[in-house]
Order: structure tokens, then C-alpha cells, then sequence
């Protein structure tokens, strides 16, 4: 059904921005907008973050027509999650099907938890087809949707803001060859690398705020003043000291760039992007497009203009046009209502799409029934509505007998397939076998994670995707007292037979089951700081597991068990993993309470005492893993440890030659996205390790390396490198973290225990 009225709304951390859309003949007509500011940006409103957003609103629907209009509103692309996977050749109307087995092994929650859809993308003549499968957990879908039907809105699509942005771009033509769209939001930056059929996100965890927040520190204002001084540094006297203080964070944001397009062209070896199209008001800084088309030696264009027709009303035309960088978002989500988008995906949940339906039909069985009442008494209307009953009755019953048909086939070419040997039956079953285990790794860890101990709640502030932490609430409580735990490294060796290692006479603290990866496999990530930097804070999105980028259980390193428990040797010997696991914790004890001795102690109760706890149980009966034994097998605070202090700063010094070296290549390992509750689910988390630095503001480590009298607009020289002293801050809150606590825990995660109860699965049948 063609929409002719249509409101795209995105409520971001900063500002409500609301683009109405109409159709005026054969052209879309821009015909009124909204940019709301908040009183306060949403990550530091806390509890009043809800009444903000409500506030906003209902200045909104005071103040603009909202009658009649379709509406779509945005949600970030950090609380949301999206994978690209090629399909492999399969007829059309297998698509779904397929597509659904891809999400139920990408996305990392149960279906039942999530509101997911897809979107096909096929270049002409090109047989390779990509599916987009994008995902929101439910309740936050439910309760941003709440928002608008609250003030009575007709919610039609609900679409994540990047794709939203794409949509935009798409319809204005602006995709000549491979382009990236640098859409720099208040809190995020959302990377888009895209032509007219092909797409790649990424978000990056630095906005507009960031600029503000460094000039905060560096001159001792609150937050809107230091938003005043950021607006207005142009005109400033003082704008070199302005620029100097920004400085860390240009540098911070053109390193994850790069760092982007290098993964980009590292997995598109074909593809060159040749321009870049630079979004978002926080390209009113001066000097940023410069400083961006500078150092990315690409060329860098802002869009001012849309190819929309302007409105009608001559007051509202000039102040679009001044406001066009923040709202492309929301006029995406307008194409997308008035059905002129090219991605047609929605997080609208199954829930509201059929009472929408319904309602849309409610009408059309009125009037049938109308004229079943009117008809009733005239014999020839019964005559004919009697007809057309039993034409229609024909034609289903027609096609009930071909479906009946078609199933009696087939299952009888599978009774004769299931009783003979042919080798097809044994390609079938081993294809079918490949599914299994292939999410017990994210399982698993998701599990662990969930078990870490967390910050305490007093230091956390409410955001809408996730719970991060506040440094400035964090510091009130001394660090020693801090009861967290940040996971630096985790390493496994599967045992195909561990009747030994379960023996209760076994110390796990000396057992050695054979050398890593001889024997099933062996491997192992270093989640966060590349067994460098400790952070003492924890990441409560992730439960504490600070750090983990899910890519780097590929390549083969965090590997399932094998499907065949007949490779071990002995098919009924206990199969189970040795997992060693290194933590740090900034909690010395005894604490306010006294229950802990010290770091270690806290630890112990907290975590290993947590982890006998993972097994089967009535809310999780199939669980294919369960924890018999966890001991700590080391421990001791970090200045103790030499090999550590000196991992620490040579983990440092690769952080500062990556920055000044971002074309020699860059060490892998961790890295923190929070996407999806903390998890990085694009690989790009993983890669870089932690810049130290980037917080320090005027005066600090700017370990971007720009060297006095270089390539520098603005102003921007280089400075000395680091004291010894900050080799070893917290990357949060830039304290000594030499007094911390890292232990050591070795656990063994025992594969089907005994009372696992597994579903049916096809028998392991040998290769022929």
C-alpha cells in the first residue's frame, strides 16, 4: 500500500531529529522537520534519561502534525547487531530457510529473545547473493517502541540507524563506486562502506562527545559550556588551545578509521573505496574534514544537500538545509516508511506487523459482510456467492492434493533412502553432524562471562544500549575496594579421554593432560589488553570479560569438540576441555565488610566458587558443558611479577608504534566494541590494542606520533612520549594498576556430562 505521509524520528544521545516526507505527484517532497535538543545528553541523564526522551516527544507532537503519517524510528547501531555472510548457490525459496539456520548460528541470544530480519543483497548478473541478518534484543525493541505509541504514533518500521543512513544515500544516488559514509554521531561513529548492492558497518565508540568531554577537563567546565566552546572554537581567541586540547581524540578517531578500512580491504581485496562522504553536525568542527581527508589521503565530502524537493513553506527550506548533517538519519527512516528505501528489513516485532494487518483487513471484512446481508435475500447473489465458494474450494483443494502428493514422494524416496546403504545417506548425515557444537564456544564464554564478578552499582551509569562505566563515580570508591574482575587471557586442551583429570585425586594445579593442540586441539585468545594492559574497572556488558572480540575464536583456535567421541580412542571415555584462565581483580581486601581476606580471596568466593556452580539444571536441562573442577593455580599482585610488568610495557610500546606506524601493520588480539551487550561481533573489537593516552587531554601521550612542523592543520604539533609511570595506568580511570591482584585459574569444562540430556541427532556415520 503506497504511503503519501510518512515521519522518520531518531532520538539520539544528544537531540531528537524528525524528518517528515510527503508525496507531491511523482517526486517525495521534504515537508517539515524537528531538532530537539535535550536538556541534558542522554549517557549522563541517568534515571531522568526516560523522562528526557518522553520530554522530547511531547515537545514534538506539540508542536507537529503527526496525523495520518506513517512513522519509523531509529535505534542505534550499538545496541543492535548486524553480520554479512554470502550464500552459497541454492534455489530461491531455500533463501529462508538457510537464512534462518545462519541466524540461529550468528546471532549470539536464542531467537526466541531477539526481534531479527534479513536483507538480500545481488549485484546484476552477478550469481553471488549476500544476506544482511540484522538483530535487537526484545525488550529493548519493546520499550523504544513504547515511546512513540505512548503519544500515539503509527510505528511502521523500526531500522537501524547505519542501514537508515545507507537508505538515504542510496536514494540520492550518492553511491558512485565504493564509498564510506563517516556519520559522527554524539556518541558513535558510524562507518558504512557500501556501493549500490553491497554494504559493511561498522561503529566506533568516539562522537561528538568525546571532543567535548576532553575540553571539560582541560578547562574545568561542565558539560554545556565545554559544548558552547566546541561550537564556537572557530571564533574563539583561544581556539589553538582548543584545538591542542581535541587533539588526542582526531587522533583516536582517524586511527580506528584506518584501522577499518585496512580490516575492509583485507576482506574486499577487489574493492577501493574512492570517496568518502562525511556526515553528522560534528562536521562543523573546523579543520576536521581537512584533518580527516589529510591524514586518510582520501577525498573527504560534506553533505549539505539533498536531491528531496524542498518544502513548500519558505521558513522551513533554509532551516533544513542548515540542519541537513544531523538528519540524514531520520530522513532515511522516512524513504524507508514512504516504501522508497532500498534495505526494506524491519525490527518491527511479529507482534505489531499482524495487528497492523489486521486492523488493515478489519475494514474489507465489513464491508463483505455488508454485502452478505444485503445479497442474503436475492436469490441469484446466494446463487453466485454459493458458486464462487465452491470455485475457490476447488482450486485449494486442488492444491491440497498436489502438497498431499508431493510429500507421499518424497517421503517415500526417503524410507528408500533411510534402508539402503547408498552413499548419499552418508553425505547427508555427515553434512547434517557439521551443525553440531558449532555453538558451544559462545556458549560457553557467554556463560563465564556472565559468572565474572561486576562493578557495583553505584558506579555505573544507565545507558540505552548497556551499563557502562562512569571513571568519575568509579574513583569515589578507593581502588583497592573495587569488587571487579577483568579477564586478560584464556588459553584450552581438549582431552578426548579425561577419566584422569575428573579423578577427585587429581590436582588440576599439576596435571598436565598433554601438549596443546596434540591432541584435538589446543588454543586460546587474549581478550582485552593482549596479556598487556590490565583494566581494572570491568566491562559489565560483558560481565567483566572486558575485551572480547567473538572473531578471534575463528581461524581455528577456539574450536569445538569433535562430533565423533570415537576420535578420542575410547567412544565411552569422558571428553572434557583444561581451560587456564588469567584474571585481575583492583580488590586488596579485607573491604568495609571483612568477608574477603585479600584480592586472591575475593576472587575465589566470587568467581571460582561461581564457576562449580555451571552444570545442567532445570532452566537449562540441555546444557552441553558443565564445570567439575575450578582451583587457582597462581597468584600475586602484578608488581610481584616481572615477566607481567614487562608484557605491560611492551604492550605499551606496540601501542605507540601501531599509532605512529598505522601502515606497518597492527598486533592482533582483543579489543572492545560494546555491540550487542559488549561483545565486538564484527572482528573489528579485536586487533589494536589499548592506546594509552587517548584520555589524558592537553599535556598527555598523543600516541598518534605528529611530529612538530609536519602535515599538521590547526595547529596541531607533537609531544614528548610517555613517563614510565604510564605504562602501567588503568585505561579507564589512568591509576596505578601495579597494586592489583592477577590470578591464575585452571578449570576443567567437562563435554556432555552425565546428565545432559541431548536432542536428537544423526548417528556419525564414516565417509564411504
Amino acid at each position: 500500500m503506497a504511503v503519501n505521509t510518512a515521519w522518520g524520528i531518531d532520538v539520539g544521545n544528544r537531540a531528537l531529529k524528525a524528518v517528515k516526507l510527503i508525496r507531491d505527484g511523482e517526486q517525495i517532497r521534504v515537508d517539515d522537520f524537528a531538532c530537539i535538543e535535550h536538556e541534558t545528553v542522554l549517557s549522563n541523564a541517568g534515571d531522568n534519561r526516560e523522562e528526557l526522551i518522553k520530554s522530547a516527544l511531547a515537545n514534538f507532537v506539540q508542536n507537529h502534525s503527526i496525523k495520518g503519517a506513517s512513522v519509523a524510528v531509529g535505534v542505534s547501531g550499538q545496541s543492535s547487531f548486524a553480520r554479512f555472510i554470502k550464500l552459497p548457490p541454492v534455489e530461491p525459496k531455500k533463501i529462508p530457510e538457510i537464512v534462518r539456520f545462519e541466524a540461529i548460528q550468528q546471532i549470539p541470544f536464542p531467537l526466541d529473545d531477539v526481534e531479527w530480519s534479513y536483507q538480500l543483497f545481488q549485484a546484476p548478473e552477478n550469481p553471488d547473493v549476500e544476506v544482511g541478518i540484522f538483530a535487537m534484543r526484545k525488550e529493548l525493541v519493546s520499550n523504544h517502541i513504547k515511546f512513540f505509541t505512548d503519544v500515539d504514533m503509527n510505528v511502521q518500521v523500526v531500522q537501524m540507524n547505519p542501514l537508515a543512513v545507507y537508505n538515504a544515500m542510496h536514494f540520492e544516488g550518492r553511491f558512485d563506486g565504493t564509498t564510506m559514509l563517516i556519520d559522527l554521531g554524539a556518541e558513535n561513529t558510524d562507518l558504512i562502506i557500501a556501493d549500490n548492492e553491497t554494504i559493511w558497518l561498522r561503529s566506533i565508540p568516539i562522537g561528538g562527545n568525546s571532543f567535548t568531554e576532553v575540553l571539560m577537563k582541560a578547562f574545568k567546565l561542565d558539560f554545556r559550556k565545554a559544548e558552547d566552546l566546541k561550537r564556537n572554537a572557530a571564533t574563539s581567541k583561544y581556539a589553538r588551545q582548543i584545538f591542542q586540547a581535541m587533539r588526542p581524540v582526531f587522533a583516536d578517531l582517524v586511527a580506528e578509521i584506518q584501522r577499518s578500512v585496512g580490516f575492509y580491504a583485507s576482506v574486499h581485496r577487489d574493492s577501493r573505496i574512492g570517496r568518502v562522504l562525511a556526515l553528522g553536525a560534528t562536521f562543523k568542527l573546523p579543520g576536521l574534514q581537512k584533518y580527516l581527508q589529510q591524514n586518510l589521503a582520501l577525498d573527504v565530502e560534506r553533505l549539505d544537500t539533498i536531491a528531496a524537493a524542498p518544502s513548500a513553506d519558505s521558513k522551513v527550506a533554509p532551516a533544513f538545509s542548515e540542519n541537513v548533517l544531523s538528519l540524514i538519519s531520520a530522513y532515511g527512516l522516512a524513504l524507508q516508511a514512504m516504501g522508497a528505501g532500498k534495505v526494506t528489513s524491519s525490527l518491527l516485532p511479529e507482534k505489531i506487523r499482524r495487528e497492523k494487518m489486521w486492523k488493515e483487513k478489519t475494514k474489507w471484512f465489513g464491508a463483505a459482510a455488508a454485502l452478505f446481508v444485503v445479497g442474503s435475500g436475492i436469490g441469484f447473489g446466494s446463487w453466485f456467492l454459493q458458486s464462487t465458494s465452491f470455485a475457490n474450494s476447488q482450486s485449494e483443494q486442488a492444491h491440497n492434493d498436489q502438497v498431499i502428493s508431493d510429500a507421499k514422494t518424497k517421503d517415500a524416496a526417503w524410507e528408500e533412502l533411510a534402508t539402503s546403504n547408498a552413499s548419499e545417506k552418508t553425505i547427508i548425515q555427515n553434512i547434517l553432524s557439521l551443525q553440531q557444537y558449532r555453538a558451544f564456544w559462545p556458549k560457553l564464554v557467554a556463560t563465564i562471562a556472565n559468572t565474572v564478578p561486576q562493578a557495583r552499582p553505584e558506579v555505573l551509569k544507565e545507558q540505552p544500549q548497556l551499563k557502562s562505566i562512569d571513571p568519575a563515580a568509579m574513583k569515589q570508591i578507593a581502588r583497592g575496594e573495587r569488587k571487579s574482575v577483568v579477564i586478560d587471557a584464556l588459553t584450552f586442551e581438549y582431552l578426548p579421554d579425561a577419566t584422569t583429570a575428573i579423578d577427585p585425586k587429581t590436582d588440576l594445579r599439576t596435571f598436565t593432560g598433554g601438549t596443546p593442540g596434540s591432541t584435538g586441539g589446543g588454543g586460546g585468545f587474549s581478550p582485552g589488553s593482549m596479556g598487556g594492559f590490565p583494566g581494572g574497572g570491568g566491562m559489565p556488558g560483558m560481565g567483566g570479560m572486558g575485551a572480547m572480540g567473538m572473531e578471534s575464536m575463528g581461524g581455528g583456535m577456539m574450536t569445538p569438540p569433535p562430533t565423533d567421541p570415537s576420535a578420542g580412542g575410547n567412544p565411552d571415555a569422558p571428553r572434557a576441555y583444561l581451560v587456564t584462565l588469567r584474571c585481575t581483580t583492583p580488590f586488596r581486601g579485607p573491604g568495609k565488610d571483612n568477608k574477603y581476606v585479600n584480592g586472591v580471596d575475593f576472587v575465589q568466593k566470587e568467581f571460582v566458587d561461581q564457576l562449580m556452580k555451571i552444570a545442567p539444571n532445570p532452566a537449562s536441562p540441555h546444557m552441553e558443558y558443565k564445570i567439575e573442577k575450578a582451583v587457582i593455580t597462581a597468584a600475586s599482585p602484578i608488581k610481584e611479577d616481572a615477566q607481567r610488568m614487562q608484557e605491560i610495557k611492551t604492550a605499551f610500546q606496540a601501542a605507540m608504534n601501531a599509532q605512529q606506524n598505522p601502515g606497518s601493520g597492527m598486533p592482533t588480539g582483543g579489543g572492545y566494541q560494546p555491540q550487542m551487550g559488549g561483545m565486538a561481533m564484527d572482528g573489528m573489537g579485536a586487533g589494536m590494542p589499548y592506546r594509552p593516552g587517548a584520555e589524558f587531554g592537553p599535556g598527555g601521550f598523543n600516541p598518534g606520533g605528529f611530529a612538530p612542523g609536519g602535515n599538521n592543520p590547526d595547529g596541531m604539533g607533537g609531544q614528548a612520549g610517555p613517563d614510565e609511570s604510564q605504562f602501567f595506568q588503568d585505561r579507564l580511570t589512568q591509576e596505578d594498576v601495579r597494586e592489583d591482584w592477577q590470578v591464575t585459574v585452571r578449570f576443567l569444562v567437562v563435554v556432555e556430562p552425565p546428565d545432559y540430556a541431548p536432542p536428537a541427532a544423526p548417528e556419525a556415520v564414516a565417509t564411504q
